[in-house]
Formats: C-alpha cells, sequence, structure tokens
C-alpha cells in the first residue's frame, strides 16, 4: 500500500507510536469536533473519559501492526509544520474484501482541512489502491 501522500497545506504518513504525543493532544483537543465528524456517529470514539497517554500509546502500536500485516491502512495527517492535524482510516471491508471503509478526522483548529483531505484521500484510493469500492463515511 502508499505510504505517503501529500496535499496542499499537509501530509499523510502511516500512524505510528512516533506520534503518540502529537496525537494524543491532536484528539484530546477536539473530542466534541471529532464526535460531529460524519463517519464517527456512534459516539465510542474519542473514549468519554480519555486514554492515557500510555493507553494511546497501545492504540497506536496496534494500528502499525495493522499496516505491517496490512489488514488496516491508518494514516497521521501532519501540517506542514510537522503537528498531527488529524487522522485517515481505511480498513478492508470483512464481508467484502474488495470494499474498504474509510473514515477521517482533523482537529476542531484545523476544521478548514475537512473537506480538502477527503477529496484528496478519495481521489488517492480511486487512483492508487485495489480497491473495488470505497465507502468513505458511510456514504455508499
Amino acid at each position: 500500500m502508499p505510504r505517503e501522500r501529500a496535499g496542499p497545506g499537509f501530509r499523510l504518513e502511516p500512524l505510528g507510536p512516533e506520534h503518540n504525543e502529537s496525537d494524543h493532544a491532536a484528539w484530546t483537543s477536539s473530542v466534541e469536533h471529532i464526535r460531529a465528524t460524519p463517519g464517527f456517529p456512534w459516539g465510542s470514539w474519542p473514549p468519554p473519559d480519555g486514554l492515557s497517554l500510555a493507553e494511546n500509546l497501545e492504540d497506536l502500536r496496534k494500528h502499525a501492526a495493522d499496516f505491517e500485516r496490512r489488514a488496516g491502512f491508518t494514516y497521521t495527517v501532519l501540517d506542514d509544520e510537522d503537528r498531527v492535524v488529524g487522522c485517515v482510516y481505511i480498513y478492508p471491508v470483512r464481508s467484502d474484501p474488495g470494499a474498504a471503509q474509510v473514515r477521517s478526522w482533523v482537529t476542531a483548529s484545523r476544521a478548514d482541512l475537512d473537506p480538502l483531505l477527503h477529496d484528496v484521500v478519495a481521489e488517492w484510493l480511486a487512483a492508487d489502491w485495489p480497491f473495488a469500492s470505497v465507502r468513505y463515511r458511510d456514504e455508499n
């Protein structure tokens, strides 16, 4: 799978343990904004009681392991100053291996990136990924 993608004012790279502090700061600053983002309607993430840095690190390790096993692909969204400002999750649909379920979020302070991120990721998936269909934010 592609490892990086650049967009105007941001870039995507695989999410890993090295992003722990910045990732934790990003999502904890924007819980309500993320919960209001299409694709996060169930309210279980971000967790209502939050996560400690150690718990967040474990979550990032799981995403990195999924990436290495090619079971799922989580990317951090970095701004031009290398700050985490969001995440993109690309996971094959278990019942349909040719399909992918995609969700993304950005911090409340970078809400302007949300539609741009969506468009760049949708174009990237169509051009460079092997999925026959993509369900971005439960659109399909």
